[in-house]
């Protein structure tokens, strides 16, 4: 036998303090639970005055202009709808007007052909199987043309009192990033969130997420270093770390801009935003 010895068998170890790392322990279902109310908590005193950000006076305007903001910002729809709701202030007026005319009034948000399509639709269907008065039920609403859940439940929270998730490409990613779910589908992510916070938060919390979402935690560069929930999201970092280049990202009142409404509410702190045709 060789005097060497297997450098396997012979080679000297450090010694061992006889303590392992701890690996952490996933998070519970309760701990889980208890951390995204305790973010919801924290958010309402964020965002004391989240609110749709879509200006309207009634279920009809609100319908339409959900409908409208679709793959475009809801600035450029409170910018198109004044005119839009000037000509055609009823359901009857809209499904009676001229289609290349409605075109014309909505081509800023885009899409304006397909949309105009679905708001021209929904106006003849509310005329004629609703008595002109938009639906406040979630069966109802969807049975109308463009009208999806999503839209449904901005209605239904913020025409007529009835909670709803509003699960949008924000609060589908903040979701995510927040562990809430790892569902992709947004109906699965909606009977997912629905089973974490109470019904009656649905609406509001719909709110603080959505605005979180486009002032703070942003889709490419989040603002981590400036976020006031940090202590209990589990993607800290995946943004701008550093407070003064974060701050920097903030947007709307927390960065010093005008939010997306022309007619914002009372409490909002921010200033209007423009009209069309106004310096942006």
């Amino acid at each position: 036998m060789s005097g060497k010895q297997n450098s396997a068998v012979g080679e000297q170890q450090p010694p061992s303090s006889g303590k392992r790392k701890k690996t952490p322990k996933p998070e519970t279902r309760l701990a889980m639970v208890r951390r995204a109310r305790r973010i919801n908590r924290e958010l309402a005193e964020v965002y004391p005055y989240a609110h749709p950000e879509l200006d309207f006076e009634n279920a009809f305007q609100l319908l339409i202009a959900t409908v409208l903001s679709a793959q475009t910002t809801d600035l450029r729809v409170n910018q198109t709808t004044p005119a839009l709701f000037a000509k055609y202030p009823t359901p009857e007026d809209l499904a009676a007007a001229q289609p290349e005319e409605v075109e014309e009034l909505i081509r800023p948000t885009g899409f304006f052909r397909a949309k105009t399509k679905s708001i021209m639709g929904l106006s003849a269907a509310v005329r004629d199987n609703f008595g002109g008065e938009v639906p406040g039920r979630l069966e109802d609403l969807v049975t109308l043309p463009g009208v999806g859940r999503k839209t449904a439940f901005v209605v239904l929270g913020n025409a007529f009192g009835v909670p709803g998730i509003t699960v949008d490409t924000h609060f589908m990613r903040l979701a995510r990033r927040w562990k809430w779910t790892d569902q992709d589908d947004p109906v699965k992510i909606e009977a997912e969130i629905a089973t974490i916070f109470p019904k009656s938060e649905w609406t509001m919390l719909s709110h603080r997420v959505i605005f979180h979402g486009r002032r703070v935690c942003h889709s490419r560069r989040p603002a981590c270093g400036a976020c006031p929930i940090t202590h209990l999201c589990p993607a800290y970092g995946e943004g701008e770390t550093d407070p003064e280049k974060a701050r920097k990202l903030l947007k709307y009142e927390m960065g010093g801009r005008p939010g997306q409404r022309l007619k914002p509410p009372p409490d909002y702190p921010g200033e209007p935003a423009p009209a069309m045709g106004a310096i942006e």
